[in-house]
This record gives structure tokens, sequence and C-alpha cells, in this order.
């Protein structure tokens, strides 16, 4: 089975669809997904890049808020459009995701966080969001947030972003497929077909 690396920001609004569809792309194409949070907004800062907020992007911002709603509806997903944006906590919200890496239950946190920011509006990495995605999977929240705040963890999710500045990775989602870059939601067919 051939396997894809895939890095992606809980904050990137893009990724939502990836996030949402990867599911079903794993079994229509027989492949598998090593799931690599990273801040990408650590490394759109260090480019000078920041994306959507200031009020002069407004034409931009609200092309890709429809463009997320066209796409959207080809998969069959259903988003509130806008989703609170830009995240508050940004950076807690992928730092729960680096420790769901280490104990293997990543990949659910991730499609939870997105499923309640765009299809419910409650913000990812916000206590309300926490609160529910820790109740779906059996966790405390508390101890969620003190165990995601560690050291331990803050210093992982930093290694990760190094590691994905190394990669030349630029932008969430991504993916890596046989050593090529592939950026955007639109490009995951072509990841797998590389």
């Amino acid at each position: 089975m051939k396997t894809i690396d895939f890095w992606f920001s809980i904050g990137s609004t893009y990724t939502y669809l990836s996030v949402s569809r990867i599911s079903k792309v794993k079994d229509d194409h027989q492949v598998s997904f090593v799931w690599n949070p990273f801040s990408v907004r650590k490394l759109m800062m260090e480019m000078n890049n920041i994306p959507f907020t200031p009020p002069e992007k407004k034409v931009k911002s609200d092309y890709m808020w429809r463009d997320i709603s066209r796409r959207a509806k080809n998969y069959n997903l259903s988003p509130k459009i806008p989703a609170p944006y830009p995240l508050k906590n940004f950076d807690l919200a992928n730092q729960i995701a680096v420790h769901g890496v280490n104990e293997g239950w990543c990949e659910q946190y991730v499609k939870l966080t997105y499923k309640y920011w765009f299809e419910n509006g409650i913000e990812a990495g916000s206590e309300e969001c926490i609160d529910k995605v820790s109740k779906d999977m059996n966790f405390n929240p508390n101890d969620l947030i003190k165990n995601s705040s560690s050291n331990t963890i803050i210093e992982k999710y930093n290694a990760q972003t190094d590691k994905a500045r190394e990669l030349g990775i630029f932008g969430s989602p991504s993916f890596i497929s046989n050593g090529e870059i592939f950026w955007g939601d639109d490009r995951l067919e072509d990841a797998i077909n590389w």
C-alpha cells in the first residue's frame, strides 16, 4: 500500500476539505496517510505571507470562502461558511494534534475538530470545541489541555515545524509522495497518482 505524508495545520481553511474526505480517498485509492501537524502560521509569517485577514484582502477572503463552499458541495460536505477565522488558539489546537500523533488518536481529533469548526461554527482550539471533542473521545478536557501544553509537546510541535520548513513545505494541506510536494486539497489526487 502506498503511503503519503500529510502535512497540515488546524487553522488552514482548505485543510477542512482534505480532512473531511481523506477516509474516502484512502479507501478509494488504497493508500495510507501519515499525519504531520505543524505551524503553517509560523512559516507564513517567516515568508511575510499573512493570508486573508487584513481588510485590503477582503476580495481574496470572499473568494476563498466561496471556493471552499463550491468544492465542499462537490464532496457532499455541508460547511457553514464563513467559519470563525482566524483562530485565536491556533497553536493549542495544533499542539493537541501533536499530542494525538504520540498517542495514536490524531486523525480522530483533527476530523472532529474540523467538523465542529466548519459544520457547527465552533472555533477550533476554543474551550467549547475542546470540550466537545474531549467528550466525543472520552477525554478529560483539562488533562488534554495540560498534557498538550507540556514542554515536551511544544518542543515536538516546534520540531515538526522545523522539519516542514526543511522539506520545503510552505502551506497546508501539503502531501509528500515519493519525495515530491503537492500543496493544496486540489492536489491530493495528483500526489496519489505520482
